[in-house]
């Protein structure tokens, strides 16, 4: 009669229950490992005594620990809409914009009607995402979402008309190119009033899902749109710096003057020389 099975005895379809699981195949299993099943296998190799897999085990364990919060994180970012949906409204659209304080370049805004689910990875402000994953979210963002848009308003008729009639401009505009009407807008900060049934969220580009799509679907746009332009107007860094006032920038500013996507009317490229 076989006597229970030891919880440092694998239990994988490809080594047998009765041989003792190696350092390496412990650390193959966690890795693939997600949700129910890691559980059971960090439970399963919690007190083994080998200094490798505790180190394996307590890593795991971390990996969860985080994962389980990164679930809790998604699902408060996502309560707003559930919340608007309970309450009869079937197209909640959140809206940002992105590049707001650039010396050079468009303001940009994305606007984003996302599903219930499935919550996507990762989803967060734009500012508080590296490029690398910032890049992986939008396509996710593209993929998932009920329908969504991006518009840019450039930057001769921010000169003409101003940066609070242009951020509402182009607002309007990313709204208008949804598929879909929205019936409640979700914004960014204050009220901005380009939508009949409005609620302004401060900081929902943080905690608000559809507001922080929005703000992910308009900066990588508009870094996109800052890159070519770098080819097309070279030497103010462009590529590096998306049109914003570093010292960079500023030094080119001094020595090449203005370019044709510079906003004339801000400091400091107000008053420099006019190079084209």
């Amino acid at each position: 009669m076989r006597g229970p099975v030891s919880p440092f005895q694998v239990r994988h379809p490809r080594v047998s229950p009765l041989e003792p699981a190696t350092v390496s195949e412990v650390r193959q299993r966690l890795a693939e490992a997600e949700g129910d099943s890691l559980r059971a296998i960090i439970e399963a190799f919690a007190t083994d005594p080998r200094s490798g897999v505790r180190r394996l085990v307590e890593q795991a364990r971390r990996r969860q620990e985080l994962a389980l919060a990164e679930q809790e994180r998604l699902r408060c970012l996502y309560l707003t809409e559930s919340s608007l949906r309970r309450d009869g409204f079937c197209v909640v659209a959140g809206v940002d914009e992105a590049g707001r304080g650039a010396l050079a370049g468009p303001i940009t805004a994305g606007a984003c009607v996302l599903p219930a689910a499935p919550l996507i990875e990762w989803l967060d402000d734009s500012k508080r995402l590296a490029p690398a994953r910032r890049a992986v979210v939008a396509e996710r963002i593209r993929e998932n979402a009920i329908c969504w848009s991006v518009a840019h308003v450039d930057a001769s008729t921010i000169d003409r008309v101003g940066m609070t009639a242009a951020l509402r401009q182009v607002m309007r505009a990313a709204l208008g190119a949804l598929d879909l009407e929205p019936d409640h807008t979700l914004v960014d900060g204050l009220p901005v009033g380009v939508a009949q049934v409005e609620t302004a969220v401060v900081g929902g580009d943080r905690c608000v899902a559809a507001i922080a799509a929005a703000s992910v679907l308009a900066k990588t746009e508009r870094d996109a749109l800052m890159e070519r332009f770098d080819q097309h107007h070279p030497g103010y860094g462009f590529r590096a710096n998306k049109g914003y006032g570093t010292a960079e920038h500023l030094a080119a500013l001094e020595s090449l003057g203005p370019s044709p996507v510079h906003r004339r009317t801000f400091q400091p490229v107000l008053g420099t020389g006019t190079l084209f």
